[in-house]
């Protein structure tokens, strides 16, 4: 057989190595990260418990870079994570990755991109923004002479299982390295690709292999990361919520982000934001608003939503004017199922008869859907899917503010000002934006769901 008439060789596939202490490690277990069609992408290291164990007592054993040091790797990281080429992948060509791995739209993981960056380079500002008002960063401060409290770390080292619906949350654990922890992360199999550039990067930047670590494993060595750390975060639903309540681990699980609005506002002057907010980065994000809650007959609302909703284009996620998440067909099919049996009785104004539009190559992206409820405190209501799939309900003054509780954002289109004050005062309610403002509305600096060094840090006094 000639060369010219051989057939084409398959590509050999993206190998990303552990990160632990010293080099790069390729364990002998490695795990196959597929596409949204599921084909075979890159081989992901999976490494054992021991390599876990040693990596954390490296951490422990560590200390911290300088403070002004560590905000500067910071942002030297952001730079190399937007610039780099990094595991054999360019800026383009790894967005590209991102976007037929996890099936985020490719404009959304470009937004979500220059998101982490942006976080790389405030990181030790933002965490600082945390820090009580009467407390300094160092005992080394004037302030201490007379005494002060002392904004201190509750640890030395934090762990992170990490989301992979979504590139945009690994800017937040950014802040515990610009507070001197040292960080674990153990990535997602969805999308490892994410943490496994950032990680790099940070270490290009200029911390140590004894700073930063990224950690692949099974998931009955993953409790070994919390384990052998001081401080942890994990992302996960309801049931990860749960466990970890009030422990030494953050847990980070559905927004149920929703928008009220009363009476004395138009919806129809609002009907951009609300849609954007039930759409935007394709609905992937719990920030993204999966009830709406409106005072009145919420019929003309839930048909203009669908309107809008039901004009968006079924593409694959590396199209250009891609706007909707792609899973492969049979995670799709799942996701759908589950929709229909929830659903049921429900007056369905979009996907009454499925979401699910394949795409031929076995993916399938996951249409809109639109739900209407015919009470605000309908179980319905509480269901939070990875694509824009919204419950709209009827709220009354009477419903008052139960029905709106368990939001991590609640935008609210009202000139109640005492209906406003009791939204701000609802402790289950994490942020509350008054007037035209969408649900996904974020920044470095302001809190996600409290601010992490809420969790990271404590105060002491100190007097010398």
């Amino acid at each position: 057989m000639t060369e010219q008439s051989r057939p084409p060789q398959p590509s050999p596939l993206l190998q990303l190595d552990a990160l632990g202490p010293g080099e790069p490690y390729r364990a002998r277990k490695r795990t196959v990260v597929g596409d949204v069609t599921g084909a075979p992408f890159a081989e992901l290291s999976l490494v054992p418990r021991l390599f876990v164990s040693r990596a954390m007592r490296a951490l422990h054993a560590a200390e911290p870079l300088p403070a002004e040091e560590r905000s500067a790797a910071l942002a030297r990281a952001g730079r190399i994570f937007l610039t780099e080429r990094i595991d054999g992948l360019d800026l383009d060509g790894y967005q590209r990755a991102v976007a037929r791995v996890s099936g985020v739209p490719i404009g959304v993981v470009r937004e979500a991109v220059r998101a982490i960056a942006d976080s790389a380079e405030k990181a030790g500002w933002a965490a600082q923004q945390a820090r009580p008002a009467g407390a300094v960063a160092d005992w080394r401060d004037s302030a201490t002479r007379r005494g002060s409290a002392v904004w201190t770390r509750r640890g030395e080292v934090f762990a992170v299982h990490a989301a992979g619906n979504h590139p945009g949350p690994h800017g937040l654990w950014l802040e515990a390295l610009a507070l001197g922890y040292r960080v674990a992360v153990r990535p997602s199999r969805r999308e490892p690709l994410t943490p496994h550039r950032l990680v790099t990067a940070l270490r290009l930047a200029g911390f140590g292999s004894d700073q930063v670590v990224l950690l692949p494993t099974d998931h009955d060595v993953a409790d070994e990361l919390l384990a052998g750390a001081d401080l942890g975060m994990v992302y996960g639903g309801d049931d990860v919520v749960r466990k970890y309540a009030g422990s030494t681990v953050l847990p980070q699980g559905p927004g149920r982000s929703k928008i009220l609005i009363t009476r004395d506002t138009d919806w129809r002057e609002h009907l951009d934001t609300v849609v954007d907010s039930i759409a935007h980065q394709g609905g992937v994000a719990c920030i993204n608003a999966t009830a709406v809650l409106v005072e009145g007959d919420p019929a003309p609302l839930a048909a203009a939503i669908a309107e809008r909703l039901s004009a968006l284009p079924t593409l694959p996620p590396e199209d250009e004017k891609a706007v909707l998440s792609v899973q492969p067909v049979a995670e799709a099919r799942a996701i759908e199922a589950y929709l229909l049996r929830r659903a049921a009785g429900t007056r369905a104004w979009l996907g009454g008869d499925g979401v699910v539009a394949e795409l031929g190559d076995g993916s399938a992206v996951l249409r809109p859907a639109v739900h209407q409820l015919d009470r605000p405190d309908a179980e319905q209501a509480g269901i939070e899917l990875a694509f824009p799939c919204v419950w709209v309900a009827p709220w009354s003054p009477e419903a008052g503010v139960a029905p709106l509780r368990d939001s991590l954002v609640l935008t609210a289109l009202t000139g109640d000002d005492e209906l406003f004050d009791r939204l701000l005062r609802e402790p289950s309610i994490a942020n509350v934006y008054r007037g035209d403002h969408p649900t996904y509305w974020i920044r470095p600096g302001v809190p996600h769901d409290g601010y992490l060094g809420e969790f990271l840090m404590r105060t002491k006094t100190v007097i010398r």
